[in-house]
């Protein structure tokens, strides 16, 4: 069950070499095209996943909120593909996403920043000027996705099993080293368990989605996990009502055995009363 994620830095070479090593592969490449084919089937408008894909959040409480739920469609778009095998994950944090997969083959694709500004302006026949500026939102931007949804620092290196500078290393040379190092014996898990872990992943995600989607419930703040099919779901509540409604949520999450409630519910709101 092999899966590679690539994390890339705009105008590194990425899209290229996540193309050519798909080929090389035979695998599968899941970017944001292949995401797009399948947003609807997930209930997810092109729009919405635009403004949720790769993106920090704007800290405007409602539409964050609806924001974390269409982020939570495509994480579980890339889980579903993923428990396929034999794909590339290209960008979304497919690193952070599956880092309880030890057998994900972790890359990172770098350049220096004027080389990417260069490369940005001569594919998209940008002014230089405007390139530089798209380049620094994005690496701000996508910085700011991994810091705030992962709590990681985007270029830590130990986040990665391989980084390749394009600077140094032609796209040829980096699609040889990713095919290659996805087969060292160092990465191989068993099949099963792999799936399994997916499995209770792609259901964590299922409940997040449908805790984060209830009316008058602050679902953002909860700590939900799975295991072995079964939810078990933590944090503050502000009524018991509230406590009903998202285990009665999870529980109907298809697949879920069982639901161990660990919820606490608080005698206040941390939100302002309307008058």
């Amino acid at each position: 069950m092999a899966i590679i994620t690539i994390s890339r830095e705009m105008g590194s070479g990425g899209i290229p070499i996540a193309h050519q090593t798909a080929k090389e592969l035979g695998y599968t490449l899941v970017d944001g095209d292949a995401l797009k084919q399948v947003a609807t089937e997930y209930g997810l408008s092109e729009q919405a996943f635009e403004m949720a894909d790769e993106k920090p959040p704007a800290f405007v409480a409602d539409q964050d909120v609806r924001q974390l739920a269409d982020l939570h469609l495509i994480e579980l778009m890339v889980l579903d593909f993923a428990l396929k095998g034999n794909v590339i994950i290209y960008g979304r944090s497919g690193e952070d996403l599956l880092k309880e997969i030890r057998s994900v083959f972790r890359v990172r694709i770098i350049a220096p920043f004027e080389d990417r500004v260069e490369c940005w302006a001569e594919r998209e026949w940008l002014d230089p000027e405007l390139a530089r500026v798209l380049v620094r939102k994005s690496d701000q931007q996508r910085a700011g996705f991994t810091r705030y949804h992962f709590d990681r620092d985007w270029t830590d290196p130990l986040h990665y099993d391989l980084t390749i500078n394009t600077q140094r290393l032609s796209e040829d040379k980096a699609v040889e080293l990713i095919c290659r190092g996805v087969k060292d014996t160092n990465l191989v898990e068993e099949k099963d368990n792999s799936k399994r872990i997916l499995g209770d992943l792609i259901l964590r995600k299922k409940a997040e989605i449908a805790v984060l989607t209830l009316p008058d419930v602050e679902g953002e703040h909860l700590v939900i996990s799975a295991s072995n099919s079964i939810i078990t779901l933590a944090g503050q509540l502000y009524s018991k009502e509230e406590q009903r409604n998202v285990v009665a949520a999870a529980k109907a999450v298809p697949g879920v055995k069982s639901v161990v409630d660990q919820l606490t519910v608080t005698g206040y709101h941390n939100k302002p009363r309307e008058h």
